[in-house]
């Protein structure tokens, strides 16, 4: 055999090695990434991530969300984990944030991935870009974001259609569009392009299982803003499980002034009046995201506001994101204007959960968000009073697999202290201050 010849078989013994190494690392890169492996995620996906901006960044992973392209949580979740809240049943209290899907993309893949429900939004009736970029910023060392996003939206008639479409299942005769042959001239090999004699109507696209709620937010320049929260609830009445009344985006001018107790009042009133007027089968719970960066009177506020039997409000978002900036912070990016969530959130949140649990006597079930990235994080929320969590920022530095650990941890932190489930944990820390404030009110003269 002469030089050349073995020369070409070593190349083509190279190339066909190159090719099964490639094959095989893109085959073990896709699985690791599809079935969620925590390690792999943290050394080498997320990294990469991070190279992109933050915006960048996002959008992929709604992207990959919608193409059911990542983490498929395909064991269920253990019944300790099940809670009932506004009668309605959640495989777990571990729900994603309103800010993620914001046009509702993504719903069903993201419920894949383990989340408990999933809160779209927030849904402007116009359809608006937000703010100008650059509008996002990681703070990596302190495992935070800040954002200025404005309420960016594609508008209620968009998101409505996508949301629509979960109600049905869609058939797979629905789906298909390219042209089939039908039997009889298959066999013939006479006009191959006929019309199909194959029945597909009776085979159906069964929709994710799941909570979603939507999140509703007013246009930047609209003059009316009860309205186009009004507008929202008219909306969204028959596609989603439950309703944000979100009056506590720092981003969009003048908003958190509704949270004031006059401009709440008559905000609840009027949203409250166009939920009761819907037919729907369950009354639509109706719930208010409000800001950490609450006064104790401004708190206060709130709770008779919410607790007043004609508002009928069910349930409160605590909290949106701060416009503090704690002196804790280290990353550069904290001088940028907007609101900070992530790890420098959680005490505050916690507090905030804990106040409005108390004020409130623990009546109003409450969605605690703000730093939770663990187990442990969920559970200190949920002994503060939540009855669910959310969280957001924890899959920008920990990825889907990060749902699937703060469920074990969550679980196995309710086993050890004797709980038999969610509910039986709720404001557990606290409870003692809701007794001994109403003993108090009791001895006043």
């Amino acid at each position: 055999m002469s030089a050349t010849s073995k020369y070409a078989g070593l190349i083509k013994k190279l190339k066909d090695t190159v090719i099964i190494v490639s094959a095989g690392t893109l085959c073990f890169v896709s699985y690791s990434i599809y079935e969620g492996n925590e390690k792999f995620y943290r050394q080498f996906v997320m990294p990469a991530i991070h190279m992109l901006d933050a915006e960048t960044a996002h959008k992929l992973a709604v992207k990959a969300a919608k193409y059911k392209l990542i983490v498929n949580s395909k064991e269920p979740d253990p019944e300790i984990l099940h809670t009932k809240v506004w009668g309605r049943t959640f495989s777990n209290p571990v729900g994603l944030a309103a800010g993620f899907d914001k046009d509702g993309e993504a719903v069903d893949g993201l419920l894949r991935m383990g989340f408990g429900f999933v809160e779209v939004g927030s849904v402007t009736p116009l359809a608006q870009p937000g703010n100008p970029k650059p509008r996002v910023f990681r703070l990596q060392e302190d495992k935070g974001v800040i954002n200025r996003y404005g309420f960016n939206s594609e508008g209620h008639d968009a998101v409505y259609e996508r949301l629509k479409v979960r109600e049905t299942e869609t058939s797979v005769a629905e789906m298909i569009s390219f042209p089939q042959m039908g039997e009889a001239r298959n066999m013939l090999n006479i006009n191959l392009w006929t019309e199909t004699t194959c029945d597909y109507s009776d085979i159906r696209i069964k929709k994710v299982k799941g909570i979603v709620g939507v999140n509703l937010g007013k246009n930047k320049t609209s003059e009316n803003a009860v309205g186009d929260y009004v507008k929202g609830v008219r909306k969204f009445g028959k596609v989603a499980d439950y309703l944000v009344i979100n009056v506590s985006s720092p981003n969009t001018p003048g908003l958190r002034d509704m949270q004031g107790k006059e401009n709440l009042d008559n905000l609840l009133d009027k949203v409250s009046q166009a939920r009761d007027i819907l037919r729907t089968e369950k009354k639509l719970p109706l719930l208010v995201k409000i800001a950490p960066d609450l006064t104790d009177e401004d708190k206060r506020d709130i709770a008779s506001v919410i607790t007043k039997k004609e508002s009928y409000i069910d349930g409160l978002i605590v909290s949106n994101t701060t416009v503090s900036r704690p002196a804790s912070l280290h990353s550069p990016q904290k001088v940028e204007t907007g609101g900070l969530s992530g790890q420098p959130l959680k005490e505050l949140s916690t507090k905030t959960v804990q106040d409005m649990y108390v004020l409130t006597k623990g009546s109003i079930p409450i969605i605690g968000v703000g730093g939770i990235s663990s187990g442990e994080d969920a559970y200190e929320k949920i002994r503060a009073g939540a009855s669910l969590i959310q969280l957001y920022t924890a899959l920008i530095y920990e990825g889907p697999p990060v749902i699937k650990r703060i469920k074990r941890e969550l679980e196995q932190l309710l086993r050890q202290d004797g709980y038999n489930s969610v509910s039986e944990a709720v404001g557990t820390d606290v409870k003692s201050n809701i007794s001994r404030t109403s003993s108090e009110k009791t001895q006043q003269p």
